[in-house]
């Protein structure tokens, strides 16, 4: 027994376990599924929103819930189901997180209406959270201190591949069938994760963690959010001040305050304010929300735009983004190992100028061009950006938290992320003149992008204003530790909606790396 009142782990698997091994390789395969489950069904959903629209004949702000209600319980409860992998199993959670995921899209693949679909993605949201925190605990509870980084490496790798090949499934399906098989798909894999999870996963705890588990706060800063999400949707077509929105929005701050005070005063508080008395911790989360509001809101719009305006089928707007895949693929490590050698400051104000042309090429994106002329130069440069950016930004949260903290450091770093994305999702249609059957207009469309396009762009040149004002060069040693760490995770923690990591605290010190997410 742990200290935790659980089984130790086991001798044959435990902390000892190696790459190599049968048993090892068992361990990846259930993380790496699993997380790109979530992963890929998150990216595939954006490609499914034309045809969703049109079977439903939903309005533009459907299609926003469809995407948000997801992203809503997700952002939600991440830093509150981490706690609870910690305490009561990681195993334990990532299962349940699985088969819920896998329950909640058949519920999608069901749904007779906008709003059915509309609550099943939240239920999904809710999966995710689940199984998220625990894919990459298990590979840092599990593995033998000199397999860790080997070990992440294969699942970051793996499940970059599993990112990459979704869209193109994902788009087959939804031109040859239906929409509806890419939810589908989610419960054969769900099976083969729960199996071999329960088969040939230790169960692991973190036995420094007791008291309760901080419910309250996940209630408070989940319905916070959806209030705010909700008026921010509304708000537009209904009017800032008529009653629901206006209430929603007020609501939602209020929540959102009250889980503030409540997490400065909780024992074991899912958000520890402390924290953020780091200028450079604080900066580096500034960067990311305007970085990644960007991206979430352009990448929201782009699969309906390549859809509706340039006329591809579901299958091209979900190859696509195939290059950004292959350049963080190929540059995330070495763009890691740059920031060690050189400090992250000058990349996190370079990336986000070279996101913002992309974002802003992506506006030459029309009717009579070509994927080649206009959609590619636009992929290339954003995925530079993204190469330049991702690993250093996650080296600098980790660098300005203490190793205590490390874990909780890059929960909040990716959910801060998430609500970023789950913001521009909802303001940045209405900012752009879009809304209600927008989408089926391709000239309306058309011009509604263009202007989101430059919007986005405008974002992530304040991102990099921010960087360039406030991000400082650590120590050559701490940045070192902590460029090792984001660039093995890189590729987990990207504008593409992968899954965000985390990693057992117990080896923070050690790695670098945080505990649990994606």
């Amino acid at each position: 027994m742990d200290a935790a009142g659980g089984p130790g782990p086991n001798p044959a698997h435990g902390p000892e376990l190696r790459v190599s091994s049968g048993a090892g390789r068992w361990v990846l395969l259930a993380t790496v599924l699993g997380s790109a489950m979530a992963s890929i069904d998150a990216t595939v959903v954006g490609i499914a929103l034309p045809a969703i629209g049109r079977e439903f004949g939903a309005s533009l702000a459907d299609l926003q819930w469809v995407v948000t209600a997801y992203t809503l319980t997700l952002a939600g409860l991440l830093l509150f189901a981490g706690s609870l992998s910690d305490r009561y199993g990681r195993r334990l959670t990532f299962v349940a997180g699985v088969l819920w995921f896998a329950v909640a899209s058949v519920l999608c693949g069901l749904a007779p209406n906008a709003g059915i679909l509309i609550a099943a993605r939240a239920l999904q949201g809710i999966g995710a959270a689940l199984l998220t925190p625990g894919s990459l605990a298990i590979i840092e509870a599990s593995f033998h201190p000199d397999d860790r980084g080997k070990a992440i490496g294969a699942w970051s790798g793996f499940s970059g591949v599993g990112t990459a090949i979704g869209p193109f499934i994902g788009g087959w399906l939804i031109q040859a069938v239906s929409w509806r098989l890419i939810f589908a798909i989610n419960v054969p894999i769900a099976a083969l994760v729960v199996a071999v999870a329960l088969r040939h996963v230790p169960e692991s705890r973190d036995a420094q963690m007791t008291g309760k588990v901080d419910v309250l706060g996940g209630v408070l800063v989940t319905f916070g959010l959806i209030g705010i999400t909700y008026g921010l949707i509304d708000g537009p077509s209904a009017g800032w001040m008529s009653p629901a929105p206006l209430a929603a929005l007020v609501v939602g701050a209020l929540l959102l305050a009250a889980f503030l005070v409540r997490e400065k005063r909780a024992a074991a508080p899912v958000l520890p304010l402390g924290l953020f008395a780091s200028a450079q911790f604080s900066a580096a989360n500034v960067v990311t929300f305007a970085v990644y509001g960007a991206l979430g809101g352009l990448l929201f719009l782009l699969p309906i735009e390549l859809q509706q305006v340039s006329g591809d089928t579901a299958l091209e707007a979900g190859i696509s983004l195939l290059p950004v895949t292959a350049i963080m693929l190929v540059l995330s490590a070495r763009s890691g190992a740059l920031a060690a050698r050189i400090g992250p400051r000058l990349q996190m104000t370079v990336g986000p100028f070279v996101l913002a042309a992309g974002l802003a090429l992506f506006a030459r994106i029309g009717a009579s061009g070509s994927y080649l002329s206009d959609v590619l130069p636009a992929v290339l440069v954003f995925g530079f950006g993204l190469a330049i950016i991702v690993a250093p930004l996650t080296s600098t949260v980790l660098a300005a938290a203490p190793a205590r903290n490390a874990g909780a450091a890059s929960a909040i770093n990716n959910d801060v992320a998430r609500a970023a994305g789950l913001v521009a999702v909802a303001v940045l249609p209405a900012a752009a003149g879009l809304s209600g059957a927008a989408y089926l207009n391709s000239h309306l469309f058309a011009a509604g992008f263009r202007t989101a396009s430059f919007i986005s762009a405008g974002l992530c040149v304040v991102g990099g204003a921010v960087a360039a004002a406030t991000i400082r060069n650590p120590r050559r040693a701490a940045g070192l530790e902590a460029a090792s760490a984001a660039s093995r995770l890189a590729i987990s923690h990207c504008g593409l909606d992968c899954p965000p990591a985390r990693t057992s605290e117990a080896v923070a010190p050690a790695s670098g790396l945080r505990p649990d997410g994606s």
